[in-house]
């Protein structure tokens, strides 16, 4: 890369994590925010997702004739709805829109178009590292007046601040997700006779008596490693607590230290119990995030698994086959592990690589609730947005979590990796990525997964 430069930010805006205590009544999911409101110091109340109309239509300019291009990382499903938000703009504009598919690490990705005189238009990034590297390489444009004008009036402070470097506003965060989810089998759990746990100890017995019931009561998609990240630090964050996580976040202690021990001892408790995980290790290290859910919910009363841990992005792979997500597939928080309820927050801002009319048009069509309209209503989307109505959201279940994560207001702190320099935190086959990876393969080998994690980390924030 051409520079992994950490550039300067607020770290307590930047690096929280919504404290949101959560419990299951009556087969649908209801949160009970136990950290809102804070220093939302621009004024703007917002209907925080009421049914509220949102006003006038967004005004766009005309665009004839222009390209825009825009880089995501999105594949499948996802694609094909953030297509269709494209295609909206087009409409609205009369600009020309081309997706360009990206891998990770999307910076990498970038550094080969920059380097070929051909960076896109606009890139879809999935990490905070990843804003900061773009702006670091000076890639990166700042938002616009009409942009701005669209976040000031749709977004809370802390989702604003996600998107500043060094006091510039550079991100739109358009997709967010609350990542401490598990998703299950309503059959599974019939059969097995067990309700949604709440503490870790009543997760690992329901684990237990499912795969007792003659179904492997976890699918892990370990081919895609950003999930075994999310997996540690919800555990992580609910044992350590907040303060040690923005530690460990921001590399102020080594990943060789005692609470990291904790955590992925933890965690070997799902990975090292034989029959738990669905095909074993080396079955979860050939599933992808998508394949993960899909035999969740397939195969009648005898799927390849029970449960699914990811966030509300789940449901978008459950519309993709015959289970309704309320009646076939549910969901419960993720378990209290120590103190505190976990919640890590993730997403998805847009960052334009052009300071071009059609780049800062689509950014502001990213800021407005309209946008988000057309994913939401699709399924397996959360926005940030809080003027978008709850109604557009498909069902109870996405409404609950929208809910739970706008009242949280400027109070959310954001996925551990996803802050992390890339080569850390967001490179397939190396950094944390390969080490989890490892340690899914190899559960009881603690001391060296930390050795791995200490090692990578201190190359990549050193670098």
């Amino acid at each position: 890369m051409r520079s992994t430069l950490r550039t300067r930010r607020a770290p307590l805006h930047r690096r929280t994590t919504a404290k949101i205590a959560s419990a299951v009544v009556a087969g649908a999911l209801a949160f009970t925010v136990t950290a809102c409101g804070g220093d939302n110091d621009d004024g703007d109340k917002g209907n925080n997702g009421s049914d509220n109309d949102t006003g006038a239509a967004l005004q766009l300019p005309k665009l004839d004739g222009e390209n825009v291009s825009v880089a995501a990382v999105w594949g499948g499903s996802e694609r094909k709805v953030f297509l269709k938000v494209l295609d909206e703009f087009e409409k609205r504009t009369g600009a020309q829109v081309s997706f360009v598919p990206a891998q990770d690490p999307i910076i990498s990705f970038l550094e080969s178009k920059v380097a070929g005189g051909q960076p896109p238009d606009v890139a879809m990034l999935p990490q905070i590292g990843a804003i900061d590297q773009a702006v670091a390489n000076k890639w990166a444009k700042p938002v616009g007046a009409e942009a701005q004008k669209q976040l000031d009036k749709n977004y809370a402070t802390g989702w604003k601040r996600l998107g500043v470097v060094d006091g510039k506003q550079y991100g739109v965060y358009f997709k967010a997700a609350n990542k401490s989810l598990v998703w299950y089998n309503t059959k599974v759990f019939e059969n097995a006779g067990v309700k949604a746990p709440k503490s870790w100890a009543e997760f690992m017995k329901t684990m237990q008596t499912v795969y007792d019931s003659g179904v492997p009561p976890m699918s892990v998609a370990g081919a895609d490693a950003w999930t075994l990240t999310d997996w540690f630090e919800n555990i992580y964050i609910s044992q350590a607590g907040p303060d040690k996580y923005d530690q460990l976040a921001q590399h102020k202690i080594k990943w060789t230290d005692p609470s990291v021990k904790k955590a992925l001892t933890t965690l070997g408790q799902v990975f090292g119990t034989k029959g738990f995980v669905a095909g074993g290790s080396k079955g979860a290290l050939q599933t992808e995030f998508p394949a993960s859910v899909k035999q969740t919910f397939t195969g009648g009363d005898q799927p390849k698994a029970g449960m699914v841990f990811e966030g509300d992005m789940v449901s978008l792979a459950i519309s993709e086959t015959k289970a309704v997500v309320g009646e076939d597939a549910k969901v419960f928080p993720f378990p209290v592990v120590g103190q505190t309820s976990p919640a890590v927050v993730g997403g998805d801002a847009a960052v334009a690589l052009k300071n071009t009319k059609g780049a800062q048009a689509l950014l502001t069509f990213l800021a407005s609730p309209e946008s988000a309209k057309i994913w939401a209503e699709a399924g397996g989307f959360i926005s940030p947005n809080k003027n978008l109505p709850l109604s557009v959201y498909p069902n109870d279940v996405q409404r609950a979590i929208a809910k739970a994560m706008l009242a949280a207001g400027d109070d959310v702190r954001f996925d551990m990796s996803d802050q992390a320099p890339q080569s850390f935190g967001g490179t397939p086959g190396k950094g944390e990525w390969k080490a989890l990876q490892d340690f899914l393969s190899n559960p009881k080998d603690v001391a060296g997964t930390q050795q791995a994690l200490e090692t990578a980390a201190a190359k990549a924030y050193k670098d």
